[in-house]
Formats: structure tokens, C-alpha cells, sequence
């Protein structure tokens, strides 16, 4: 038997949080802090060993497969591919940093520190699981779950309207939830009249349910219900307004969690689920979800060159950024599914560091306004600098990670449509606005009296952001690693969906000009 890498990487967490409610009423913050540390690192390392024991090219890998419902044919099934595995690295990656970054965020909080990293921690484990589960059950049980841990942590951790905020979220979530739900029950109804399962019933196992052809209507409305839950988690317009509303009230380390990994889970499922399992469902709605995602991308980048409010901005920006994403995978070619791909991994980097560092001068301002700020950068140089490179990062400057994702969803944009690929363009231009704004009304001009107060960063708060800006430039010039992981499984989802690269245009010899191809 191989070892179970990512039950592992799925316990380890879930274990520590419960190791660290139950830990003595008289254990020092310190100490709990520490622990929680060293089980997001011992579990980083764990993510990367199994990293480098993936195979590109050879599809699902670390696979587990137990009976768990037998009457239902549900099973507790794991294995990734390369998206899958590349959003695993994105949780392990972060979740340290976040920790390290939030070190003192829950001594104010409702239940201390203990409940605020025991909450983080569960919610990687369950982010693991979601990333890994093959099996549709297992997958919605714990797409579900990661609801709780965020819910906690925004009410009991968040700014004065925090618990307004975390019961939006929790209920457009759950909202999203019910809706997919019905599709889950759906699934099972078709598995159990195909006797698809390994014993003639049903079975929720992907590798099952993708041999049924579901039919035209049947497909559809099953597509549907899976479809507007990914586009609640994602999110998209016109069901984005609860991110701005959490991300407001939540501390910074809770923002990166929910827009840089959980809110993953939406581009992820609308890949795993929707492509696969019904491509003739997929084809039909495209050009819906074409033009959802590029109004996303203009009315994300407008709210956000209006806003005033820090996290609300980067929250707006990432309303733009799922744009993208989606925009990518719907143009069903391989430039486009592969930069929406390469993307989820990318904006998760700059949009963390954002938020972080955005996170550590409001923090010091005690102000979430943009108009308070005015010429930081001559008390703290480097908060500025970090702020500026995130910031690039951020509108996809050359030469940092998101520029390459970016550039592909947009070629792969102009392939579908030449007016899709115009209006992804201007996404860019105004995405340059707002973060260039921002930067020059916060960091540049004269410092104002009330800000001279304002101190640079320590040492902790700059080693938390420091390796995601590292990696940011690493991949914006040497991307060829992640590619070479994601590229089988973009092949993998066109061939599900029966979609593939438009040839050349070639005329052949001997035709006539006015003949065209043949």
C-alpha cells in the first residue's frame, strides 16, 4: 500500500486544531501560536515532498479509495491532478505565511488565540480535501464545511460589523450550497438508473459518473445547479457583493484564506465538475458565462478604482481577477484554460501579499480609508516598496507571476471572440488605474501630521511576505515548472469537453484566392 499523502496532508491540520482547543486553559499565547506555526510548516513540507513525487503527464496521482456510503455509493476517493495538486501547494504555501503574518490578530478576538488558529488550520485541512476529493459526495461535504471555519473566524475576529458581515457570507454560501445539492441528489438519480457503480448501483465517484451521458435537458439542469454555486464561491457578477462586504469586516489573514484559496474552489469545481461531466451542458452556456465574465472584469476594476476602503479595493480587484479565470476556462482552447489554471495559482500569490501588507499599514494608521494615508513612504520605505510590488503584481506587470496568466486568458479570449479579448483589454488599463491610484494616494505626496506616528515593518512581518513576493518573481520568469504541471490536465478537460484549437486557415495549393480552405 502507498503512502496516503493526502490523507496526511487532510488529517494533519484537522488533528492540530483540535490539539490546540484542547490544549490547557494556562498555555501561554506564545506556545500556541508556535504549535500552530509548526504544523502549517511540518505540513508545507509534507505538500512539497508529495510535490515533487508527481509525474506530469500522468494523470491522477496519490490516489485513495475506500467505501464509505455503500447505499448512497459515495466514497471517501482522493487524488490529484495537476490544477489540483497546484491549489494543494497554493493552501500549504499560504496558510504559514498567514499565520506568521497574523501573529497577535487573535489576542482581540472573541475566543483568543486558540480558536483563531485552531479555525485556520481546519479550514486547510478542509481545503485540502476539497482540492482532492474524486469523489462528487465527499466533495460537496466538505465544500460545505469550509464554510464554518470562515464564519468563525470573520464573527469572531472581524471589525464592529463583522457579524453582519459573516452571516452574508454564510448565507449566499449556503444559498449556492442548497442549489448544488439538488444537483448532487440529480447525480445520484442518474448513476442509480445507469448502474454505473462497481456493483451495478450508484456511485459518486468522478471516474463513474464522467462515462454517463446525461442527455440534453437532463445535463443541463444539472449544470445549472453546480454552476451557481461555483459562481456564488467564485465570485462573479451579479452575486459578488457579499466578498467586499466580508473582506471589509475580516482581518487580513482571514481575507487571504477565504479570496486566495476558498474562493478557489468555485474556478476549481466549474473545471473538475462542470467541463467534465457535462460538456454538451458546458458548450450550451458558454457565451452566458463569456459575457458574466467579462462584465466581472469591467465592474470589478470600476468599483475598485472608486473605493475608498483598502480591503474593500482588493476585494473589488479580485471580482475582476475571477473575471479572468473564468473568462479562460469558458473560451474552451488551451491558451485560455491553461492561463485560467496558471491564474488561480498566480493571483492567489499577489492578491495574499496585498492584503497582507495593506493589512499591516491600516493596522498602524487605524484607518481602513485610502484619503487618511498621504506619504507613508517617508516613515516606512519598506511597507511602500512591498505595497508597490504587490501592487504591480497585482495589474499584471512583466515580469511578476500574474503577467503570464493574464496574457494567456487574453490570447486565449481573442481566439474565441475578438470583441471577448477587446473587453478582457480594458481590464488591464483599468486595472493600472487603481492600483497606481492608490499606491500615489497612500504612499506618495507630502507626509500629513497624523501619519508621522506610522512605523515601518519589523522583522516578522516582512519574513511573512518576503517568500510570496519571492515566488511571485520566480514564476513571472520561470513559470515553466507549474505550466509543465497544468498543461496535461488542460488537455485532459478539452478532450472531456470535446473541444479543441481552431487549425490554421490554409488555403491549399493550387486553389484559387477567392476559393478559400477547404
Amino acid at each position: 500500500m502507498s503512502f496516503p499523502w493526502l490523507s496526511v496532508l487532510l488529517g494533519l491540520p484537522l488533528v492540530g486544531a483540535v490539539l490546540l482547543v484542547l490544549l490547557p486553559a494556562g498555555v501561554a499565547a506564545i506556545n500556541v501560536k508556535r504549535a500552530a506555526l509548526f504544523i502549517s510548516v511540518a505540513e508545507l513540507i509534507i505538500g512539497a515532498s508529495m510535490a515533487l513525487r508527481f509525474h506530469n503527464g500522468d494523470g491522477t496521482q496519490f490516489t485513495e479509495k475506500h467505501e464509505w456510503i455503500k447505499a448512497f455509493g459515495a466514497h471517501y476517493a482522493l487524488g490529484v491532478e495537476g490544477l489540483g495538486l497546484s491549489l494543494v501547494l497554493l493552501t500549504v504555501i499560504l496558510t504559514p505565511v498567514v499565520i506568521l503574518a497574523s501573529w497577535n490578530d487573535g489576542d482581540e478576538g472573541r475566543w483568543g488565540p486558540k480558536a483563531f488558529f485552531a479555525w485556520m488550520l481546519a479550514l486547510e485541512g478542509l481545503a485540502v480535501g476539497v482540492f482532492a476529493a474524486t469523489d462528487v459526495f465527499l466533495f460537496y461535504v466538505f465544500f460545505e464545511a469550509t464554510l464554518i471555519p470562515i464564519y468563525f473566524l470573520v464573527g469572531g475576529y472581524g471589525g464592529p460589523n463583522r457579524a453582519k458581515a459573516a452571516v452574508k457570507f454564510l448565507l449566499y454560501n449556503l444559498f449556492g450550497g442548497l442549489v448544488m445539492l439538488a444537483a448532487v441528489i440529480g447525480l445520484y438519480v442518474q448513476s442509480a438508473r445507469h448502474h454505473v457503480g462497481a456493483s451495478g448501483g450508484p456511485s459518486y465517484l468522478l471516474s463513474d459518473l464522467s462515462k454517463i451521458d446525461f442527455g440534453t435537458d437532463v445535463g443541463r439542469w444539472l449544470f445549472l445547479g453546480f454552476m451557481v454555486a461555483f459562481v456564488v464561491k467564485a465570485p462573479l457578477f451579479p452575486v459578488h457583493t457579499w466578498l467586499a462586504d466580508t473582506c471589509e469586516e475580516a482581518t487580513p489573514g482571514t481575507s487571504v484564506l477565504l479570496v486566495s484559496i476558498l474562493d478557489k474552489i468555485g474556478s476549481f469545481g466549474m473545471v473538475r465538475f462542470c467541463l467534465t461531466l457535462f460538456p454538451e451542458a458546458t458548450h450550451w452556456a458558454t457565451p452566458t458565462v463569456v459575457v458574466l465574465a467579462t462584465i466581472s472584469i469591467i465592474y470589478g476594476a470600476l468599483m475598485a478604482i472608486g473605493e475608498d476602503n483598502i480591503p474593500r479595493l482588493i476585494a473589488y480587484t479580485s471580482v475582476s481577477h475571477f473575471g479572468f479565470i473564468v473568462l479562460g476556462i469558458f473560451v474552451l482552447n488551451s491558451q485560455g484554460l491553461s492561463g485560467s489554471n496558471l491564474y488561480m495559482f498566480n493571483h492567489g500569490l499577489s492578491t495574499a501579499a496585498l492584503f497582507l501588507v495593506g493589512g499591516y499599514l491600516i493596522k498602524r494608521r487605524g484607518s481602513a480609508s485610502i484619503k487618511d494615508f498621504g506619504g507613508v513612504e517617508k516613515v516606512a520605505p519598506v511597507a511602500a516598496g512591498l505595497l508597490l510590488i504587490s501592487g504591480l503584481a497585482v495589474l499584471s506587470l512583466p515580469g511578476l507571476s500574474p503577467f503570464v496568466s493574464e496574457f494567456l486568458v487574453i490570447v486565449g479570449a481573442f481566439v474565441y471572440s475578438p470583441w471577448a479579448g477587446a473587453f478582457a483589454v480594458t481590464g488591464i488599463v483599468l486595472a493600472a488605474i487603481y492600483v497606481l491610484l492608490m499606491y500615489q494616494r497612500t504612499m506618495t505626496g507630502p507626509l500629513r501630521e497624523d501619519n508621522a506616528g506610522i512605523t515601518d515593518l519589523n522583522v516578522r512581518e516582512i519574513v511573512a511576505v518576503v517568500p510570496v513576493i519571492a515566488l511571485m518573481v520566480i514564476l513571472g520568469f520561470f513559470p515553466k515548472p507549474l505550466l509543465d504541471m497544468l498543461n496535461p490536465s488542460v488537455h485532459h478537460s478539452l478532450v472531456q469537453v470535446g473541444a479543441h484549437d481552431p487549425g490554421p486557415n490554409v488555403t491549399p495549393s493550387g486553389s484559387s484566392d477567392e476559393g478559400g480552405a477547404k
